[in-house]
């Protein structure tokens, strides 16, 4: 799974720096407010991009909650983010499901915290 939480979070750290580009340029952007939500948002992405990567990297010694930890943030990308993003670029607001992303975000920092914890010397988790 090294590679394709490297390669997932390559993806999700573009997909960032497109939908910043997008609302700075496309259509002259939405209000200011949409801004100001879509930056932040952007940013919990390339953070959370930036965790998938350290997912990647550590993976070969934290193991299963390494990777779970990559599932987590790869699912609280989609949801939190994508929910964001309905809000601030469309208004169209989707309930919870920012919310059940935001969840699994920090999900995936206690899994990936764990999979710390739990890592032996030679690079097995117990």
């Amino acid at each position: 799974m090294q590679r394709t939480w490297i390669a997932v979070g390559a993806l999700a750290g573009l997909g960032a720096v497109a939908m910043a580009a997008l609302t700075a340029h496309a259509f002259g952007g939405p209000d200011a407010a949409a801004r100001a939500t879509v930056r932040s948002d952007v940013e919990m992405q390339i953070w959370h991009a930036l965790a998938l990567l350290a997912c990647g990297l550590w993976a070969p010694r934290g193991g299963r909650l390494a990777d779970a930890a990559g599932a987590a943030f790869t699912l609280g990308i989609l949801l939190f983010c994508g929910g964001v993003y309905a809000v601030g670029v469309f208004g169209l607001p989707l309930g919870t499901v920012a919310a059940m992303g935001g969840s699994l975000l920090m999900a995936g920092w206690a899994l990936l915290g764990l999979s710390a914890v739990r890592a032996t010397r030679n690079g097995h988790t117990t």
